[in-house]
């Protein structure tokens, strides 16, 4: 199956650069919710994560002359979601200092269908106990256990050693271990 996505991936990709743009609104239509996982996995639910959602696919579109198809689409798109939802955070980090120094998070109520209130409020939870991760944990966290990929395509995807992905993996459990602790008793 995964064989036959690939293949599906190469001709979309093939015929959006030759200016198809159906093509492209398709690799969209796929790779939508894992670009969403990931990006609201980093930011929570905020405008700027729709923003950086947006960006990754403008991102894609410029870059698909670039794209060799060493790893698999989804990969490449994770990749550039992730380090525009990294640089977002740059960017949070550096207003939070100029402005009090401390940190501002926005997380709304993601109204799915049939969702229950207690499922939101633990969903919620975790999001802004991953919010308090270091950043150099959050993205292991968030492509590990919230994306599901393998620690070898998480290590490709931050371009990092695979025994890093695994002492930072352990290093984050640890620390969103605390933080729930704390958020629970708090």
């Amino acid at each position: 199956m995964r064989d036959v996505l690939e293949q599906t991936d190469q001709h979309l990709i093939a015929a959006a650069r030759q200016g198809d743009d159906s093509a492209f609104e398709q690799i969209v239509r796929r790779y939508e919710p894992v670009v969403a996982a990931t990006v609201i996995g980093m930011l929570g639910y905020c405008a700027e994560a729709e923003d950086v959602g947006q960006e990754t696919f403008v991102r894609l579109y410029k870059s698909l002359g670039q794209y060799r198809g060493e790893a698999s689409l989804k990969t490449y798109i994770t990749r550039i979601a992730m380090n525009l939802s990294l640089n977002e955070l740059k960017r949070r980090k550096r207003r939070r200092e100029r402005i009090s120094g401390t940190p501002v998070e926005e997380f709304h109520n993601l109204e799915a269908k049939g969702e229950g209130a207690e499922r939101r409020d633990t969903r919620e939870t975790v999001q802004k106990a991953i919010g308090q991760l270091d950043d150099k944990f959050r993205p292991v966290i968030v492509l590990r256990l919230i994306d599901g990929y393998s620690t070898d395509e998480t290590a490709r995807i931050l371009d990092i050693p695979v025994g890093t992905v695994l002492s930072r993996l352990a290093r984050a459990q640890e620390k969103l271990k605390a933080v729930l602790i704390n958020q629970e008793r708090g």
